[in-house]
């Protein structure tokens, strides 16, 4: 069994604040939509609340997690439903998963983060039973981020079990299996795998296809093709502007989206600078951890996601580091949607070590060679599997700008080689190769952390970006996690005091480094998280704990040029 959780001292939601009727309802895949969708979220038979992992307060299953369950429900699959093949569906499950239908097994899956699915159509028309055994034991051959059996201080409450939307849809024989959009500023590539061959391409001036304008209808028979967009648009966080897709092959119809957006690195004013869509640009973000007080996970509702962007927004935040974390593509469509900007951390394995992983680097600053750093080829291979299926995950999200291979040596292994990998897989983002320390050689950015020391300019031939700072702490009563452990890097007595040292941190050791090179900043965090009480807003979200009028006034300022 999991570890004890410390008793959660964040007041309670209302019922109506906690779930809709069936949570997390909306279709799952929002870059690859069917009118074909079958939602078995919702009270399940054994008791648990899915999507809500096990452990949390909204799964119906809180207290000690257990390593082992097993999920049980009936689902009806209608007539007329079928059309070729039924498949089904799991968007995320932690982390070793069986799954059976009417007693048989259809398969298995390993790993916490990823969706996978299964081909279900034997099983025909009518009422069916559906059994998803679920094994963790936060085994750290497997990505597992910032799950922990001992949970303090920066490491949090472990979760298992299915955390993402169940569902099932049904195809065509020929159907689109997965559509890739590579834009630029004036036109977009796309190719098709899957389908008839024969595809009639319609583009629309709105994201929604039902809400917009048809701009483009063409048919193509090839499966690759580049589409040039008439009076193109730009997407960036201050014009989210998104273009619907839909695609005909047969009898197969899908939904899309795509942005005409481009990430680059220019020379400018003598620093090598980070430009959105051919200009600097200044990432002014804060690392976004995605844990939530009762979900863990997940957020009551979709809405959820949304709320955090937003709030951010008001504050003048453009950026959002997704921090060891790969959430469920609706987080990423809000971000698409509302114009937020990600970077996104490829999710660590392997043995931490405080003393190898912490300790060593603060005190002593030379180069360390990563090569022979966490050697077992099985647990480098379930890394470099993970990072390329998040990479194709989410490659068609113009949110996504920037990635983080290896953060403060956790997992870390012959990054040189990994940097090289990754580029293969997607070269159109930022590489980041070792957030923090542990530096080597291949890296599109100089990536630091500064959290005890004020933060000096360096020289480098290469973007600079801090993308760890501040994390200084308040804690407001009756809205905390944890009623006698608190972790922050500076305390402070009030949210005056508060703000008035993250204004001072901004005013006197980012915006003079932004002449000197800096092309981004990332303060930690978004919310407070269990133990750590470091965040912009409470871990309930209830309480703003900065002045929003003065931190907006502030991100005024994070200007390249001004």
């Amino acid at each position: 069994m999991f570890g004890k959780k410390k008793k959660r001292e964040c007041n309670q939601l209302t019922m109506e604040e906690r779930v809709d009727h069936t949570p997390f309802f909306s279709y799952p895949r929002p870059q690859l939509k069917r009118d074909s969708y079958l939602c078995l979220n919702g009270q399940w038979e054994d008791g648990a609340l899915v999507p809500f992992p096990l452990g949390s307060v909204l799964s119906g299953v809180d207290g000690e997690t257990p390593s082992r369950y097993a999920y049980h429900r009936h689902f009806e699959i209608p007539e007329g439903f079928i059309r070729d093949k039924v498949l089904l569906h799991f968007m995320a499950v932690d982390c070793e998963t069986a799954v059976y239908v009417d007693g048989k097994k259809i398969g298995e899956h390993t790993g916490g983060y990823l969706p996978f699915s299964f081909d279900v159509t034997e099983f025909g028309a009518g009422t069916h039973t559906l059994q998803v055994e679920v094994k963790d034991d936060t085994n750290c051959a497997y990505p597992y981020g910032k799950q922990t059996l001992k949970p303090g201080g920066m490491w949090y409450t472990p979760v298992a079990g299915i955390w993402g939307s169940v569902w099932i849809e049904s195809v065509p024989k020929d159907y689109i299996r997965k559509v890739t959009f590579t834009p630029t500023l004036t036109a977009v590539q796309i190719e098709i795998t899957g389908g008839t061959g024969s595809y009639r391409m319609q583009v629309f001036d709105r994201q929604d296809p039902q809400e917009g304008s048809c701009i483009i209808d063409r048919t193509y028979e090839d499966k690759s093709f580049t589409l040039e967009i008439p009076e193109p648009k730009c997407w960036s966080p201050e014009e989210p502007n998104l273009y619907g897709v839909k695609i005909t092959s047969g009898e197969d119809v899908i939904t899309s989206y795509f942005a005409l957006r481009e990430i680059s690195m220019k020379e400018n004013g003598g620093y090598r600078r980070i430009c959105l869509n051919g200009k600097p640009y200044f990432f002014h973000g804060v690392l976004d951890q995605g844990y939530f007080p009762e979900g863990i996970f997940l957020p009551n509702n979709e809405e959820g996601y949304e709320k955090d962007i937003l709030k951010m927004k008001e504050l003048g935040i453009n950026t959002l580091r997704k921090h060891i974390k790969v959430e469920p593509e609706c987080f990423y469509e809000a971000c698409d949607r509302l114009g937020m900007i990600v970077f996104q951390d490829m999710v660590n394995n392997g043995k931490y070590s405080f003393f190898k992983d912490t300790a060593l680097p603060t005190v002593f600053h030379g180069r360390i060679d990563d090569r022979g750093r966490h050697k077992n080829k099985k647990i480098r291979q379930i890394f470099l599997d993970h990072a390329k299926e998040t990479i194709g995950l989410l490659y068609n999200h113009p949110c996504i700008c920037y990635y983080t291979i290896f953060n403060e040596g956790w997992g870390q292994f012959d990054s040189d080689r990994v940097y090289a990998m990754v580029k293969e897989w997607d070269q159109t983002r930022i590489i980041d190769s070792t957030s923090g320390w542990f530096k080597q050689n291949q890296s599109d950015v100089e990536s630091i952390h500064c959290y005890f020391k004020p933060i000096r300019p360096v020289t480098s031939d290469k973007p600079i970006v801090v993308s760890e700072m501040g994390g200084y702490s308040v804690r407001i009563p009756d809205h905390y996690f944890n009623k006698t452990d608190n972790y922050g890097y500076k305390t402070f007595e009030n949210t005056n005091d508060l703000t008035c040292a993250i204004i001072r941190l901004y005013e006197e050791e980012v915006i003079p480094y932004i002449a000197k090179g800096l092309c981004g900043s990332i303060y930690t965090q978004l919310s407070d998280v269990e133990d750590e009480t470091n965040g912009f807003y409470t871990y309930d979200r209830r309480v703003c704990k900065v002045d929003k009028e003065k931190m907006k006034a502030l991100s005024h300022k994070l200007v390249i040029g001004a």
